[in-house]
């Protein structure tokens, strides 16, 4: 089986984030071969990076924090991602940023991917969390879901975003099998080391 996660990285009220979280999900349940989680950072109410060393240091000490255990256990179990971003001025949450910080062998070469939202579809946190990615040595896949700004707003209206959700299925479907092939290949190199 391949573990694939999905985060889902706002916290904030009346939040967006959770439609296409849930969305994407049922697109992994359908599948056979995946086991699929869905990683809340409401579940995982990390402090801001306050260690004394860096999660990349040899040697450096266990966590102390429970809930970063936590969450450093569900990542490594974890084969592939699927990172569900908000788009606050220009870049990813700060939620997310911090929850991407307190871990860093656990990310190690496996496959990321993004579903953005916000203005441009959420591209420039994207693109900021992709370069992030490669410092965490993570592989970022290029498919990705753009989420359109209209769709946001209709969340925001107390509208149903379902059938907006469906019209991009077959983006979702593309990404879902290019994060597999990456996915299973780094599971395979992994294994091999």
């Amino acid at each position: 089986m391949t573990v694939i996660s999905v985060i889902i990285g706002s916290v904030r009220q009346g939040r967006f984030a959770e439609k296409p979280a849930r969305w994407i999900f049922d697109h992994l349940t359908k599948r056979e071969g995946i086991d699929a989680h869905l990683l809340d950072l409401r579940d995982y109410p990390m402090p801001f990076f306050d260690a004394p060393a860096p999660p990349a240091m040899p040697g450096r000490p266990a966590y102390e924090h429970e809930v970063v255990k936590r969450w450093t256990q569900a990542i490594e179990a974890s084969d592939g991602f699927i990172v569900v971003s908000p788009e606050y001025n220009h870049g990813p949450s700060a939620v997310l940023k911090n929850a991407i910080d307190w871990v860093y062998p656990e990310w190690n070469r496996k496959a990321i991917t993004f579903i953005g939202y916000g203005s441009v579809g959420g591209a420039r946190a994207i693109e900021q969390l992709r370069e992030i990615a490669v410092e965490m040595q993570l592989a970022p896949i290029r498919s990705a879901v753009h989420i359109p700004a209209a769709t946001l707003y209709a969340h925001f209206r107390g509208q149903n975003v379902t059938a907006q959700l469906a019209e991009l299925d077959s983006a979702a479907e593309r990404m879902i099998d290019d994060l597999l092939w990456w996915a299973n290949a780094l599971k395979i190199a992994r294994a091999g080391r």
